[in-house]
């Protein structure tokens, strides 16, 4: 009873601050906290490298109850921001705000389990559901989603208000490539439908709209017949032109006779190739970078990674067909490592190494990780100037890298690409870590990654953030490019108080006076 009262007390103090024209009891029910344990929670993420506390937190158990939290803000007469959060894995501090609630979508309760309908191959799925959860129910019927992220402890809003992408892609298009339909909680708070044929301004503005439109709180997802077993190969490269020209004749293949998981990532030492991420090489038989002529090749290595997803039925052509698909590949001909698993198992990979880190406490760390898009044209430019140049010898890291056809995206939609058939995705997934290692430190690793950007400026490659993070509104114009006018239209239409995801640092809320915000 207490508690009870020392919150409605807290709560009466946030009406008074914002403006809000709820009463506390009806605060209460929609699930408003000011617990300190969650006000704690909401002010970090996944990166640790920023702490926002916001000034409560908003356990919805519907949408209406988002619906009623970002209207209530939309009304208000001081005005207060509304960002939604998912796992917390935003990395730059997207999902908080100091000047507002942060709605805690994962968890919610009463959300439901996912409505699989295996007729229509959709699902239903709560914007807050996580993709492992996503996955587990639609096995239940022997489906799945096509298109995948590499670790499924993520929200199906968090990503798709981004793009989700993986080695599936190449095919299938990001995640937001295969939504039927979404429904949205404006920045007005009104709760819509929207798909390509209803509201499809909307529709598109929200995928890959980096919360800027809405609250995604459903979305419809395609779903396929999951397979039951997966082979998983990985190869190695000592030639960075024989790795991608190899890599991107693998996506350019169509039908039953190609891979169905198209990755790949860059070796500089050979302490990585055991990494968390490498754990695939198993340590009693452990690889030498030196044995594999990496040294003529600035001591790099590149590793294709590749699967083919099967039934048990037809496990007995397997072999042949992954044999005919090798045959055409120009990899270190000693340097095949073979794994069979369960489909589950390989979507749920990165799980198992996480669970790993947390035992040798090395998963909550600052991550200043940097994910870019990078033009084909200018990938071996790329190369040269990077992994050959500005890493050295240490990452602190695994550094992901695999190609993308622009035909499977949408242009319709919020995400911006480069302006080529084919781009690749350069992800570099870093710990800094508190060791005394100089190369591991947080200031060491964001300078690389400044320095990295400022030789893709230098050298004219023009790569596109993924998961982009800026801090003025003119950097996130050239971001956007000729999608900024739309984009800015958009935002106007549907959230024209700038209340939703202000974390972005994209456009200022209104109530807010400039001197207040980070210099445009």
């Amino acid at each position: 009873m207490a508690t009870k009262l020392l919150l409605t007390f807290a709560i009466c103090r946030l009406i008074v601050t914002v403006g809000l024209t709820l009463e506390p009891t009806e605060l209460l029910r929609l699930g408003l906290t000011v617990d300190p344990v969650d006000v704690e929670s909401a002010s970090v993420d996944f990166g640790l490298m920023t702490k926002v506390e916001p000034l409560a937190v908003l356990r919805p158990s519907s949408a209406e109850d988002v619906a009623q939290l970002v209207k209530a803000a939309y009304e208000s007469s001081h005005g207060f921001t509304v960002s939604a959060t998912g796992h917390g894995h935003s990395i730059n501090g997207q999902a908080q705000t100091g000047t507002g609630v942060v709605v805690q979508m994962s968890g919610v309760r009463s959300s439901g389990k996912p409505s699989v309908w295996g007729g229509d191959m959709y699902v239903d799925v709560w914007g807050g559901e996580l993709w492992i959860d996503v996955l587990k129910s639609c096995l239940e019927y022997g489906l799945a989603p096509k298109s995948w992220t590499d670790y499924l402890y993520l929200s199906v809003g968090g990503t798709l208000s981004n793009a989700g992408i993986s080695g599936q892609a190449f095919h299938h298009g990001p995640q937001i490539s295969n939504v039927h339909e979404l429904d949205v909680v404006t920045g007005k708070g009104e709760l819509m439908t929207c798909s390509k044929e209803q509201n499809p301004e909307l529709f598109h503005a929200v995928l890959g709209g980096l919360g800027q439109f809405g609250i995604i709180t459903r979305a419809r997802i395609s779903l396929e017949p999951a397979p039951q077993r997966v082979r998983w190969i990985r190869v190695l490269y000592s030639n960075f032109s024989a790795f991608t020209k190899d890599q991107e004749y693998l996506i350019s293949l169509h039908g039953n006779q190609k891979f169905d998981y198209v990755e790949g990532f860059v070796i500089v030492d050979e302490g990585l190739i055991n990494n968390w991420r490498s754990s695939f090489f198993s340590p009693r038989n452990p690889v030498k970078i030196s044995s594999l002529g990496s040294n003529n090749n600035g001591g790099v290595l590149y590793c294709l990674e590749i699967t083919k997803n099967y039934h048990e039925s037809t496990a007995e052509t397997i072999d042949q067909e992954i044999e005919a698909l090798l045959k055409k590949l120009n990899f270190i001909p000693t340097s095949v490592f073979t794994t069979d698993l369960p489909y589950v198992d390989f979507l749920d990979r990165v799980h198992k190494a996480e669970l790993k880190l947390r035992s040798k406490g090395m998963w909550e760390v600052p991550h200043p990780w940097l994910n870019l898009f990078v033009p084909k044209s200018k990938i071996a430019d790329f190369d040269r100037g990077v992994f050959k140049g500005i890493l050295g010898n240490k990452t602190s890291g695994p550094i992901l890298i695999y190609p993308m056809n622009k035909n499977k995206w949408d242009d319709k939609s919020s995400v911006v690409t480069p302006d080529e058939d084919v781009f690749y995705l350069v992800a570099f997934l870093r710990s800094a870590l508190d060791n005394g290692e100089e190369t591991q430190s947080l200031e060491y690793l964001t300078n690389q990654n400044r320095l990295i950007l400022k030789f893709c400026d230098e050298d004219g490659i023009k790569v596109k953030q993924y998961l982009p993070h800026y801090k003025t509104q003119s950097e996130w114009k050239e971001h956007y490019g000729s999608k900024w006018d739309r984009f800015q239209r958009m935002k106007m239409k549907f959230d024209p108080r700038h209340i939703l995801a202000s974390g972005q640092n994209i456009f200022t809320p209104t109530f807010l006076s400039s001197s207040k915000m980070a210099s445009w």
